[in-house]
């Protein structure tokens, strides 16, 4: 399992593995229940590699934020996304220092900690993350 790999549907709880290309979209699984669904172009999916998090300078990737996590908890599970917003917010501030407090709201940061969670309870691999960024935008 790679994170390119990885999605989120807007509307459906948890996280999807792409499994197959269909005719009309993707064919992807659940990481809850294992459940395979096919996916249309109706609906609306974000791949975790796609996703950032908003600094006062630049964008971090989301997967730069789930490697960092990860070193933080040896790859076991992090902080309940159910703790109290400042608790969250200080667990983060640890994570991303100069997350931009205006523009990431704590639902961002319960969503990021329960997909990390989630992945981190499926044994995924957060050290194999690879820091790919502008190479395919530069040639």
């Amino acid at each position: 399992m790679e994170l390119k790999d990885i999605v989120a549907i807007n509307g459906k709880p948890g996280l999807f593995e792409i499994k197959a290309q269909s005719k009309g979209g993707i064919i992807v699984e659940s990481l809850l229940d294992g459940k395979k669904v096919p996916v249309t172009a109706t609906h609306n999916i974000s791949a975790l590699n796609e996703i950032a998090i908003y600094t006062y300078e630049e964008e971090v990737p989301l997967r730069t934020i789930f490697k960092t996590i990860g070193e933080k908890e040896n790859g076991a599970v992090a902080i309940s996304p159910k703790e109290s917003e400042k608790v969250l917010t200080s667990y983060f501030r640890e994570i991303l220092p100069n997350f931009d407090e205006e523009r990431v709201y704590t639902s961002n940061i319960k969503k990021v900690l329960q997909w990390y969670n989630l992945l981190a309870s499926k044994n995924f691999d957060f050290t194999a993350i690879v820091e790919t960024e502008e190479e395919t935008e530069e040639a």
